[in-house]
């Protein structure tokens, strides 16, 4: 297999960046479905909390992101702090911290983007490559998350297109509208 070339890699980062974009406020509108009072919901004994999932989607986007930004992945850390300690928290910390990455992730240069990057001893990749491993980790677990929501009691927001539960809110906005 050929090496990827500078101007290769900047072509992906131009495309991983919109895609992020995207992607990111889907992920972001999830964690701020989880009801206040729910970040313990766990559909079953061996799954994450709510608010453990929120977390790990965010923490787990920032580290890739960073670690990309940074040539290096920074294994310490990751740990949610203390003062974060709910859903809320958790999207206004992922919002910060991926503003500040993505701002970083468009100044790379293709040299930088073709880095060959350790991930924990299993993967050596070009920095690049771990963002498309960043976006799919982040849709996957975003996934699971939004199953939790209904039983939660929470609404499902639009992800791809429009939720049963956004469909609802329009169809009753005409009619709140006339009553009102």
């Amino acid at each position: 297999m050929q090496s990827l070339q500078p101007e290769q890699a900047t072509f992906l980062l131009q495309m991983a960046l919109p895609s992020f974009k995207i992607e990111h406020h889907v992920t972001r509108r999830i964690i701020e479905a989880i009801p206040a009072d729910q970040g313990d919901y766990r559909p079953d004994a061996v799954s994450k909390t709510a608010l453990e999932l929120a977390w790990h989607i965010a923490s787990a986007e920032t580290f890739f992101m960073d670690g990309v930004a940074a040539g290096a992945f920074n294994y310490t850390g990751g740990k949610r702090p203390d003062s974060i300690r709910d859903a809320a928290g958790v999207a206004a910390w992922y919002a910060e911290k991926f503003q500040a990455n993505f701002d970083r992730l468009a100044q790379l240069s293709g040299e930088q983007l073709v880095k060959i990057i350790d991930f924990r001893g299993l993967f050596q990749n070009p920095a690049v490559t771990y963002l498309q491993f960043a976006l799919n980790h982040s849709i996957h677990h975003r996934g699971q998350l939004s199953v939790y929501l209904r039983p939660m009691g929470a609404k499902v927001p639009s992800i791809y297109g429009e939720s049963f539960d956004d469909e609802q809110t329009r169809k009753a906005a005409p009619a709140q509208a006339v009553t009102a």
